[in-house]
């Protein structure tokens, strides 16, 4: 009986303690398939999507990019990823719905393309068309089975009932860009510092 109160206690005082004005309380939004799975990319291999094509609920808004296949290499999240040069630089968007006013952050792993000459790729996130984000990975000792990635984030004030998130390459003409994968959104009611 002593546990079972103890446990009862705990949880009533979590849930005082998240109801504070000024605790930091993220919430999950419905941004749909971060991680790139549907549709299926052939395993071992890619597809190549260009501008006006759909890439699941994404969409290739210009250029092209590849949507790399299970086993072909790495991914930082389950098997799939976007490679954004096709045969040249690309950029994919996605919209989903908030609330203006409300902060929310963006959070993706970052990596590129090891194949091709190795160097620095870049890229940019952008927020209903505004760029709030340069990226850059150097792809250099880096392979298909160990790509590297690593975490960024960027945070937001919605302005609508709706943002468009979009992940574009800045590199040169060409195949073998950034590539990310492992993106997700969240969202704090009221707090100073948000930190998904």
């Amino acid at each position: 009986m002593v546990v079972l109160r103890a446990s009862v206690t705990t949880i009533a005082a979590a849930g005082l303690l998240a109801l504070l004005p000024g605790t930091a309380t993220a919430a999950p939004v419905a941004l749909d398939d971060g991680s790139f799975e549907y549709p299926a990319a052939p395993a071992n291999s890619f597809t190549t999507l260009t501008a006006g094509q759909p890439l699941g609920p994404w969409a290739v808004d210009s250029g092209s990019v590849d949507l790399i296949g299970s086993g072909f290499w790495q991914a930082a999240d389950r098997a799939q990823s976007v490679d954004l040069n096709g045969t040249g630089p690309g950029k994919v968007s996605q919209t989903f719905a908030t609330t203006a006013g409300r902060t929310y952050t963006i959070s993706y792993s970052l990596a590129g393309n090891p194949g091709g000459t190795q160097g620095v790729k870049t890229g940019e996130v952008l927020i209903d068309g505004q760029n709030f984000q340069n990226f850059s990975f150097d792809t250099t000792g880096k392979t298909f089975a160990k790509m590297g990635y690593v975490g960024r984030q960027l945070t937001f004030v919605a302005t609508g009932s709706s943002t468009t998130l979009s992940f574009a390459s800045t590199t040169a003409a060409g195949a073998y860009g950034p590539v990310i994968d492992n993106v997700s959104v969240g969202s704090c009611c009221s707090c100073s510092s948000c930190s998904g």
